[in-house]
């Protein structure tokens, strides 16, 4: 059980409600970690700039490799929260998440998300170096960016105890 409560959408303030609203307009789902997020408008923007850096991302990385990503973080967060959301994206996508092979791009990526994750001092040189022969310097910004972010969520999760939404029971890895 959650150490945070989530908002009251009758009771919060016209400030919480409003952003309520705009995640709602924005997205079409309220996650119960996007609930407890609302006590703090700025908070939940801040988390919510995880969406503006996947799309500056997806130019060049599609959602495989997002999701892919993002599920690596996640494991080697312990999350099970995002686990599992990053689970029901792939199989929605008709995929395996324990048959997946990925690519030697997606390799990279996943090799670089659980290294950020387990230890940010402790990215091995040559997993930069491969980054580096890869991308530009724009989109490696945002990529430490969005992981930073997706590090951040699963710490978030985590502390806070976040509620499993229940539309995720289905995809939890059994």
């Amino acid at each position: 059980m959650a150490v945070i409560s989530p908002i009251d959408y009758a009771t919060a303030s016209p400030e919480i409600r409003a952003e309520h609203d705009r995640e709602l307009a924005l997205r079409g789902r309220m996650t119960n970690m996007k609930r407890i997020l609302l006590h703090s408008p700025a908070a939940h923007r801040i988390y919510a700039e995880w969406f503006t850096l996947r799309d500056l991302l997806k130019p060049t990385l599609d959602d495989r490799a997002i999701w892919l990503l993002s599920l690596a973080i996640s494991q080697t967060c312990r999350a099970e929260i995002p686990v599992t959301f990053f689970r029901r994206a792939l199989i929605d996508g008709d995929l395996d998440p324990e048959a997946i092979e990925p690519g030697a791009d997606e390799a990279l990526l996943l090799a670089f998300g659980k290294a950020v994750a387990a230890d940010g001092n402790a990215v091995p040189d040559d997993i930069w170096a491969a980054l580096k022969a890869r991308y530009d310097d724009t989109l490696l910004v945002n990529l430490v960016a969005f992981t930073g972010i997706m590090v951040a969520t699963c710490v978030f999760t985590n502390a806070v105890r976040v509620d499993l939404d229940p539309e995720l029971e289905d995809y939890r890895r059994r």
